[in-house]
């Protein structure tokens, strides 16, 4: 049964002329997109750019990873997300996001065909560091960062990326069985023959992100960060503004949640993430919705979305801040990146953020399978 939310936002879509059968769960974004767009909007064919060190990218990205399943672990259209992605760069986006552990290999294949013909005006990020056959994709147990690892499964992305060069490559999770510094030396011997250009980091610890930059410097960092978990503020944050790394925020719709399409009556199907993350759990999001309650207050002050607010509100926190919202839905995608022309002054972006910092999320973020390897701190050499 489709929620009160889901239904208005259906309406919404059918006055853009754009509606499509939305599924029974909670989609990843909200369905409003270029019909908002007002005086406190930017014009939707142009990002804008930002820097992730010295990086240029688009201010914001598009993460590719539910592209060959989604959370509801349907199966999108390949043509339609190929056709996603071209037309997000004939919006003016420039930075992609994918992964060998998307699909596996399968998300890489996809990007790779999107892109193929406009590969020199694109940024292709991808990421190793699970331990999966870079040949068959099957997933085996645990992390492999070893450097003739890394070398083989760089050697795949290529292939299925259809390019030869990765401009940002990261290390997805932080191996515990290997020094970062014997990581950074393989991507030392990859950029040394151009097949990679920048390097980053995900959810590892700060010890560990410091002696990598020192070895090799590191281009970004990429971890979840959104209204809904902002755990990146504690320490991160300022780690990266100190070390002028640039910071990628996944998941920066809250897997679905910040845009509304979320609500007390939600269920999800097996096999998707948020039916084991306790923050989605009955129980708890009745007491998060006041987060939602905020988004949709400033969406109408800002003649905007709730996702295009939250997404505001990551670009707003920092310049060199580049979230990569994901979608399956090309309204969701030209709505997302409308959301770089929603200004807030300093005021209210003091305002927004004691709005945020008031409402305390009940349930943790992701299961104790996931968040053993987030933090983690590679071993000295």
């Amino acid at each position: 049964m489709a929620s009160s939310v889901e239904i208005s936002r259906r309406l919404l879509l059918g006055a853009m002329g754009s509606a499509a059968m939305a599924p029974v769960l909670a989609s990843a974004g909200t369905t409003l997109g270029a019909a908002s767009i007002d005086a406190h909007r930017a014009p939707s064919s142009s990002t804008g750019r930002r820097k992730l060190g010295a990086l240029e990218v688009s201010s914001i990205g598009l993460g590719v990873q539910n592209m060959s399943r989604t959370y509801q672990t349907t199966i999108p259209s390949r043509p339609e997300m190929i056709n996603i992605i071209r037309t997000a760069h004939e919006h003016d986006v420039t930075f992609f996001d994918a992964a060998e552990a998307y699909g596996p290999l399968q998300v890489e294949r996809i990007l790779g065909e999107g892109l193929a013909l406009i590969r020199n005006h694109c940024v292709i990020a991808t990421k190793f560091g699970w331990n999966i056959d870079p040949v068959t994709g099957e997933r085996r147990p645990g992390l492999n960062s070893r450097p003739e690892h890394i070398k083989t499964a760089v050697e795949g992305m290529l292939k299925r990326l259809r390019t030869d060069r990765i401009d940002l490559l990261y290390q997805h999770r932080v191996d515990p069985q290997v020094p970062i510094e014997d990581v950074a030396g393989a991507i030392k011997d990859l950029m040394a023959q151009g097949k990679v250009l920048h390097w980053g980091l995900c959810e590892m610890g700060l010890n560990t992100l410091r002696r990598a930059h020192a070895e090799l410097p590191v281009t970004a960092v990429q971890s979840e960060y959104s209204m809904l978990w902002r755990g990146p503020e504690q320490r991160v944050l300022s780690a990266c503004q100190e070390l002028g790394i640039g910071f990628v925020p996944w998941s920066p719709l809250g897997v679905g949640f910040l845009t509304g399409a979320i609500d007390g009556k939600t269920r999800f199907a097996d096999g998707d993430i948020r039916k084991v993350e306790g923050r989605f759990f009955p129980e708890n999001v009745p007491h998060n919705l006041a987060l939602v309650d905020s988004l949709n207050a400033w969406a109408q002050r800002k003649q905007a979305t709730p996702a295009q607010i939250s997404l505001a509100w990551l670009l707003a926190q920092k310049p060199w801040i580049v979230p990569i919202p994901g979608t399956t839905q090309m309204a969701h995608m030209l709505e997302n990146i409308g959301a770089v022309g929603v200004r807030f002054t300093p005021a209210e972006v003091a305002e927004l953020n004691r709005s945020v910092q008031a409402i305390e999320i009940k349930g943790a973020r992701l299961p104790d399978a996931v968040l053993a390897f987030s933090d983690v701190e590679a071993p000295m050499r």
